[in-house]
C-alpha cells in the first residue's frame, strides 16, 4: 500500500479531483461534524447557525464523546465514525448548496452522492471503525461548536481542528466507488456459486 499524502485542508479542486480510488490520506486542518439532525436542517434550505461556514468544507459522520477539561475547553475523548448511508437522503443537497469537498464517515453512500461528488467536485473519505480512540487524538482543538443545546452533543455540529487524520479514498471526484465494486463483485461471485 502507497504511504498516505498528506492534505493541507481546505481542499483545492486540483487536489480533490486528482484523488484516486483506495489512495490513504493524512488530513490537517478544519472537520466538522454533523449527523442525522444537521444533516436534515440544513438539507431543508434552512440556513446555518450565525457564524456556521460550510463553503467547501468537510463533513464527518460522527457523534464524538466531548467533555470539559479542568480549564474549560472541550477535548474529544471519542471520535469513530458513524455509518454514512443514513445521511443519504440529504446529502447530495449538502454538497450541492455548500460545494462540500470531502465527507468522512464508514461505509460509504449512494448514487446520488456519487453523483453530486461527480458533479461538484467532493470525495468520500473512509475512516476506520472502532478506532475512536486513535482519531480522536488527532483532534488538536474544538475552536466552536453549533446547535449544542437544541440537538445535544452527539448531534451537535462540533468544528475541529485536526492534525495527520488517516482516512482512505473510497469514492473518487469522478463517480468511482469502491463500496459499489465490492457489492458488485459479490453479487458477481454469488451467481456464479448459484446463491443469488
Amino acid at each position: 500500500m502507497a504511504l498516505p499524502r498528506e492534505i493541507i485542508l481546505p481542499f483545492a479542486d486540483t487536489t480533490v479531483r486528482g484523488l484516486e480510488l483506495g489512495e490513504p490520506l493524512l488530513l490537517t486542518g478544519v472537520i466538522h461534524t454533523a449527523r442525522d439532525a444537521a444533516h436534515k436542517r440544513l438539507a431543508g434550505g434552512t440556513e446555518p447557525a450565525a457564524g456556521l461556514d460550510l463553503g467547501n468544507a468537510v463533513i464527518y459522520h460522527c457523534g464524538p464523546v466531548v467533555i470539559r477539561d479542568a480549564s474549560g475547553r472541550w477535548q474529544v475523548t471519542a471520535a469513530g465514525p458513524t455509518t454514512s448511508s443514513r445521511e443519504e437522503p440529504y446529502m447530495a443537497a449538502l454538497i450541492a448548496r455548500f460545494h462540500l469537498r470531502g465527507i468522512i464517515g464508514k461505509g460509504g453512500m449512494g448514487p446520488a452522492t456519487a453523483q453530486a461528488c461527480r458533479e461538484y467536485g467532493c470525495v468520500y473519505l473512509h475512516a476506520v471503525g472502532g478506532a475512536a480512540q486513535v482519531l480522536a487524538d488527532c483532534v488538536e482543538e474544538i475552536p466552536d461548536v453549533y446547535y449544542l443545546d437544541e440537538f445535544g452533543a452527539p448531534e451537535a455540529v462540533w468544528v475541529m481542528r485536526v492534525r495527520r487524520f488517516p482516512v482512505i479514498v473510497t469514492m473518487d471526484a469522478h463517480g468511482n466507488s469502491l463500496h459499489q465494486q465490492v457489492l458488485d463483485d459479490s453479487r458477481r461471485q454469488l451467481q456464479e456459486l448459484g446463491l443469488a
